[in-house]
């Protein structure tokens, strides 16, 4: 039940940032860049899972059971997926949450692999997620528009994904040792 009350404050987060997001006119002239603000919550969801990994191994002890992901990715995948589904329908449309679905996944599964690898540090982790975010998004455009077209955009998301993800990677850096706090506090 605490873990249920615990993921609704991380998504009502997640959707406050989107707000907030939908709020500040940044663009330069680059159709669907933004800030990717409710991405720092997905972040923090990927590293909370660190300290939880040993409670989630000793209560699977002796049971043959294949996780592909662990506790603190579980969690930031349902976050994620439920805070697009919500703030498209709230903030945008549809094709927004199409198009946010797809760099979601492709985000999500570069900043996995970018944790599990262990040669990036938080904000690269969110730089590669904000990268792929982008590169996700440009593949849906293409079928969209059913044109290559809009490759031309790649280079301005690239750069506009390494500088965003970078920010959202360093201000994650400073706040994860604050959450990690406040969950030994409530155990």
């Amino acid at each position: 039940m605490k873990k249920t009350a615990e993921l609704g404050l991380f998504l009502a987060l997640a959707l406050i940032l989107a707000y907030v997001e939908s709020l500040i006119p940044f663009s330069f002239g680059i159709p669907g860049m933004k800030l990717g603000l409710p991405n720092l919550i997905v972040l923090l969801l990927l590293y909370d899972s660190i300290g939880n990994d040993d409670a989630d191994t000793k209560e699977q002890a002796g049971k043959r059971s294949v996780r592909i992901l662990t506790k603190g990715e579980r969690e930031a995948l349902l976050v994620n997926g439920l805070r697009i589904v919500l703030s498209g329908f709230l903030f945008s449309n549809l094709y927004a949450i199409l198009y946010a679905l797809a760099g979601a996944a492709f985000s999500f599964l570069a900043m996995l692999l970018g944790r599990k690898i262990k040669r990036f540090s938080m904000a690269g982790v969110s730089m590669l997620g904000g990268v792929f975010h982008n590169i996700g998004q440009i593949l849906v455009a293409m079928a969209v528009v059913e044109t290559f077209a809009v490759v031309y955009y790649v280079p301005f998301l690239i750069v506009a994904g390494v500088v965003t993800g970078t920010m959202l990677g360093l201000v994650g850096m400073e706040l994860l040792p604050y959450l990690r706090r406040i969950n030994r506090k409530g155990e």
